[in-house]
């Protein structure tokens, strides 16, 4: 499993303290383990994503490798992370990169 993880995180969040306004978003990594029901489901309970769009999140990620699944301020997207993981799935979190149509 290549999740962060705690002392990672604690470093990374240590490092980035002075850096936690503003959007954050969990990403979903791919793994080998997760059925697409678990993700899914996972995705709807904890994410509060629709059938749809949770679907095509667990369909990016096995064909690209990840997606962003939550955006949401720094605390609320460490507790949407520490959730997903608890539940097997493979995430990590990162500062919101804004993507621009253009």
């Amino acid at each position: 499993m290549s999740f962060t993880n705690n002392a990672q995180l604690s470093e990374m969040s240590k490092k980035q303290s002075v850096n936690k306004r503003g959007q954050w978003e969990v990403i979903l990594l791919n793994d080998t383990h997760n059925t697409f029901e678990h993700v899914i489901t996972c995705l709807m309970d904890i994410c509060g994503h629709n059938y749809l769009q949770a679907g095509q999140c667990a369909n990016i990620v096995h064909t690209v490798g990840q997606c962003s699944v939550y955006v949401d301020c720094f605390d609320e997207v460490s507790d949407v992370r520490q959730e997903l993981y608890e539940q097997g799935l493979n995430v990590t979190m990162q500062k919101h990169k804004k993507h621009e149509m253009g």
